[in-house]
């Protein structure tokens, strides 16, 4: 195992976790809502937010896959990634470019951003199974969403100093040093990616192929991931498993916000409770690494599980910003851990040599079964009338994900995965 080049794939979740704090998670949706779009009547702003969110992750699910298979194909995981970095941190510095009224360039502003950050990421995900021997990937992942955390926490914590004292940076209003926020999470991004860019290489393939070659071959690979999905049982359990699991934590970090604000908590508090996450999830998700290493992988993604069950029904009786900070907390200790260990499990039930081509599958699928989360979270609440029983609704997504974990064999899974591997 090349130690400098692992060092290098885990800085790269530093670099590229201010775009998912700052752009996505806390300052981004607020200016485009009170700035970009404010020229728009009544909640125009939010619906078109949610359109441009809604139009990004369409690309993102119809590019992953493809790209994936192609870049397995012909090697060229690592040339993948360093093009939807420079598009992610252009994209996030272009939006200093936004002014009042902006609301179409800030749009597709953000649906670029999102494409550089999401679709990056399928490519960053399978560059684990070539450079972690798989005894070590569940605290590798664990180590790289660590990473994460510090560094998008780091750079919110600068932004938010910016942006509540613009005149100490020399800036001359708020809005002003919001736009200067967007450039620095731009550089940010790019800056701390040059380790990765430097020093990890991409595998060449045996077989060159022309680009028209390889990209019928790539198509022909992803029909064959459909079709052949079924070749590994253990997989698909895990997948079924993930698709509810993973969406309700998905659902959890993108509704938190707005349920927080409906039962009165401000926006100040919200907006630290995120910072608390961040910090708290940076030293949780590292030993979470370590439990997984002694107990197994697969024991403590169901410990993280349970706890989120646990975040459910607190979430339900939840009435002030205090109890909103013990919840972030929580939040914190098991979101990392969760996900980073549910990327190595997965990484252990795919074939090595298409590694990407799965992880775009998987990305594939997770964002069309991302849907489901908060749709059922707003039938719920629309319905019902109660934003409470629309959080305890999301109990079913974690209660079927646990079921559903119980029956993979990921023993028998990896045997599967390693048994048409060429030789």
């Amino acid at each position: 195992m090349n130690k400098r080049a692992v060092r290098s794939w885990i800085m790269y979740d530093w670099a590229n976790s201010a775009y998912a704090t700052t752009m996505i998670a806390a300052v981004m949706p607020i200016y485009y809502e009170k700035v970009a779009a404010s020229t728009l009547p009544g909640n125009m702003p939010q619906n078109y937010w949610g359109f441009t969110q809604t139009i990004a992750m369409l690309f993102v699910a119809l590019l992953s896959p493809v790209l994936g298979a192609i870049s397995d194909q012909s090697g060229s995981k690592v040339r993948f990634l360093a093009g939807f970095t420079i598009l992610g941190s252009i994209s996030a510095s272009a939006m200093g470019l936004v002014g009042e009224g902006g609301w179409q360039l800030a749009s597709i502003l953000v649906v670029l951003g999102t494409i550089g950050f999401s679709v990056g990421n399928t490519f960053y995900d399978a560059l684990l199974t070539d450079l972690v021997p798989l005894e070590k990937r569940d605290y590798v992942s664990s180590q790289g969403y660590a990473m994460g955390y510090i560094g998008g926490g780091v750079l919110l914590a600068i932004n938010l100093v910016m942006i509540n004292n613009p005149s100490l940076f020399g800036f001359p209003d708020e809005t002003t040093a919001t736009r200067v926020v967007f450039v620095t999470v731009g550089i940010w991004w790019l800056l701390f990616s040059i380790p990765l860019l430097r020093h990890v290489k991409d595998r060449p393939r045996a077989v060159n192929m022309k680009i028209s070659a390889v990209v019928r071959t790539s198509f022909s690979n992803m029909g064959r991931t459909f079709r052949g999905i079924r070749r590994y049982p253990q997989l698909l359990k895990y997948m079924l498993s993930y698709w509810f699991f993973n969406d309700g934590i998905n659902t959890i970090i993108i509704m938190a916000t707005i349920y927080g604000s409906g039962i009165g908590i401000g926006t100040s508090d919200l907006i630290l409770a995120l910072l608390i996450t961040q910090f708290v999830g940076f030293p949780s998700t590292l030993l979470f690494g370590k439990f997984a290493v002694r107990s197994g992988a697969k024991r403590a993604l169901y410990v993280s599980l349970s706890v989120y069950v646990v975040i459910v029904i607190l979430g339900y009786f939840m009435t002030s910003a205090v109890h909103f900070y013990i919840l972030a907390t929580l939040v914190g200790l098991v979101q990392g851990g969760s996900q980073a260990l549910a990327r190595s499990l997965y990484a252990n039930l795919v074939p090595p040599s298409r590694s990407a081509e799965f992880f775009g599958f998987l990305s594939l699928s997770s964002k069309f079964s991302s849907v489901a989360g908060p749709f059922v979270f707003s039938v719920t609440g629309t319905i019902t009338g109660s934003s409470r029983l629309a959080i305890i609704s999301l109990l079913a997504f974690f209660v079927i994900g646990m079921l559903l974990l119980a029956r993979v064999d990921f023993t028998r899974g990896r045997i599967e995965a390693l048994a048409e591997e060429p030789h």
